[in-house]
């Protein structure tokens, strides 16, 4: 029997109607994702599955004594409970057992004590584990709540912390099934690992909304889907489950297709027959028509559809560091000495939270002063910053007028520019204060895109938006021929779109060359092992040691393009060549150089 059934299940509010017809049944120990675009009512669904909420029609199930935990996007919490002791409650009757069980120990030496209590006592224990407290003790670390924070009570605790504590606590609340809403939420990289192994390893069940591909892919082996008011499920992980749909919605089409030309060929005949020596035939066909059980046009939700203009070339060198140390007070982020940004380059800035990197991008883009050293633009550069916390919207206006005040433009082409980004109707009269965090979010792009920038500085750009709008995000950026400075916790856009990292850890910036996964795997290349080089000539090493450094680097380069072989993209091959091409100028000069010194050193023997 399954844990939990929902049957025929329907759901309004006022008028509007969130669920029609949705049925599914979640199995003992099954693992499964829940997605769908942002309002779709995926957390309605979760609601009604934890019985806080009920349909308005249909049937809920579930096994008798099944015990459910909902994480809820906000927490409620009292505020003088400390962290640890909100922990520890969840124990409550296991520490009781165990306090119960040493007095019984006690009474049954002297031949007084329950033999049977103790047995139930035991079982209680050995059921919760003796180990309670270095559970509590890995989930708080896991999900970075220090031992600093242990004895704090959770009321002066910030929202990514408390929300990061009540997720600790669900995953360690003894349930069969555990429902699971955008627990990613406030979380950085090592964070969102260390969930996706608990979960990953988890044997209880859990149904889980998030936006986060990997992590779907590595807990997940169901996919339910949420899609224009109906629910699909699919017994994949997410990225089969993307393959499957869109092998169902071609056939869909194919069969409605096939269909409306049999239809149409169909009522022809009855038009030209109707009347003639064949009507009896008309007659039937018309009715063979009436009863014949029509295929859907297949639907697909609305996708942000993006697309960044031409903007002019930059000069090659498009930003120079110099000494640079950024941050408030603490932490301080120390770059290297010298830091230089080319023209193309797409570099990610990784680190745990609260370690700089908004920070860092606030000092390049002048908002925030550095504390020592210089920061300086090259030539033709237009820059547009995204912050994530979308300080640069104004709450009064309204989403059409944000718009209208980065371009003039007619209500109608700013309509039209504006339904690519799902704001359709009365959407665009809204005043910004009213929207959702994602709707917020898609106005903040209209209006980067707008800029038409070529240097994008992107702090958090994919906080809220749902993964269709993140793919959409995506694929622009993969396109966009200019330079990418960008902060993530999303590690498929990371590994999709950067080439270069930036790692912010114990107060300092080190640069690696490669991908995410090339970093994760150790085998990303360091940059900043030897003097941190000038330009690509290495000015800091002795001609003979910068010859060879800077043929390791072509080397380096051409296995690169040889791994990419003919998946190398047209931008990548232009990227490659004229990297390849100025490190060849470089190792020529080195050479010289190196010549010239030898014969100056000869000069001087002589």
């Amino acid at each position: 029997m399954p844990l939990l059934t929902l049957s025929h299940v329907d759901k309004f509010y006022g008028a509007e109607q969130v669920l029609d017809d949705v049925s599914c049944r979640v199995e003992r120990g099954a693992h499964v994702g829940l997605v769908g675009v942002n309002g779709a009512g995926k957390s309605t669904l979760l609601r009604i599955m934890a019985g806080v909420e009920v349909p308005d029609a249909g049937e809920t199930g579930r096994e008798r004594g099944l015990r459910v935990v909902y994480l809820e996007q906000e927490p409620d919490f009292g505020g003088a409970e400390t962290v640890y002791d909100a922990m520890l409650s969840l124990f409550a009757d296991t520490i009781a057992a165990q306090q119960r069980l040493a007095d019984l120990e006690a009474e049954l030496a002297r031949g007084t004590g329950d033999l049977d209590e103790y047995g139930r006592l035991q079982a209680l224990i050995e059921h919760t584990g003796y180990g309670y407290r270095d559970r509590i003790e890995q989930a708080l670390v896991g999900l970075e709540i220090g031992p600093d924070l242990w004895h704090v009570p959770i009321g002066v605790l910030s929202g990514g912390q408390r929300t990061r504590v009540n997720l600790a606590r669900t995953l360690l609340t003894d349930a069969d099934l555990l429902l699971l809403d955008e627990p990613t939420n406030h979380l950085d990289i090592p964070a969102v690992e260390w969930l996706e192994g608990y979960l990953r390893d988890l044997k209880r069940a859990f149904v889980i909304v998030a936006h986060d591909r990997y992590l779907l892919d590595r807990v997940t082996q169901q996919t339910f889907e949420l899609s224009f008011r109906r629910l699909a499920v699919y017994d994949a992980p997410y990225s089969r489950y993307l393959a499957l749909k869109a092998e169902q919605i071609d056939r869909q089409r194919q069969e409605y297709e096939a269909q409306q030309r049999h239809i149409a060929k169909t009522e022809d005949f009855i038009r030209r027959y109707g009347a003639g020596q064949r009507s009896k035939e008309a007659r039937g066909r018309e009715k063979r028509l009436a009863r014949l059980e029509r295929v859907e046009r297949p639907e697909e939700e609305g996708a942000v559809h993006l697309h960044l203009g031409r903007a002019r070339r930059s000069g090659d060198i498009v930003l120079e560091a110099r000494n640079l140390i950024v941050g408030y007070r603490e932490p301080l982020v120390h770059l290297p000495e010298d830091v230089t940004v080319r023209r193309g380059d797409r570099i990610a800035i990784v680190g745990p939270n609260g370690c700089g990197k908004t920070s860092l991008l606030r000092t390049l883009v002048a908002t925030l002063p550095p504390l020592r050293g210089e920061v300086r633009w090259g030539a033709n550069t237009s820059i547009a910053y995204y912050s994530q916390t979308l300080e640069g919207l104004d709450g009064t206006r309204t989403v059409l007028d944000e718009v209208r005040a980065v371009r003039p433009m007619s209500e109608e082409e700013a309509r039209g520019y504006l339904g690519r980004f799902l704001f359709t109707d009365d959407d665009a009269f809204k005043t910004v204060a009213v929207l959702s965090g994602g709707e917020k979010s898609r106005v903040a792009l209209a209006k980067l895109i707008l800029e038409v920038p070529n240097v994008l500085v992107l702090d958090e750009p994919t906080n809220h938006l749902d993964i269709a709008s993140r793919d959409a995000l995506q694929d622009v950026l993969d396109e966009f021929g200019g330079t990418i400075l960008f902060v993530s916790h999303d590690r498929y856009l990371i590994d999709s779109l950067a080439r270069r990292l930036w790692v912010v850890a114990d107060g300092r910036l080190n640069r690696y060359e490669g991908t995410y996964s090339a970093f994760v795997a150790g085998t990303a290349a360091p940059l900043d092992r030897r003097p941190t080089p000038r330009g690509d000539t290495f000015d800091g090493l002795p001609p003979e040691e910068r010859v060879e450094a800077l043929t390791d680097e072509l080397r380096r380069v051409a296995g690169r393009l040889d791994e990419l072989g003919p998946g190398v993209s047209l931008r990548q091959l232009d990227e490659m060549t004229g990297r390849m091409e100025e490190l060849q100028e470089a190792i020529q000069e080195a050479q010289r150089a190196w010549l010239r010194q030898a014969r100056k050193s000869l000069e001087s023997s002589a």
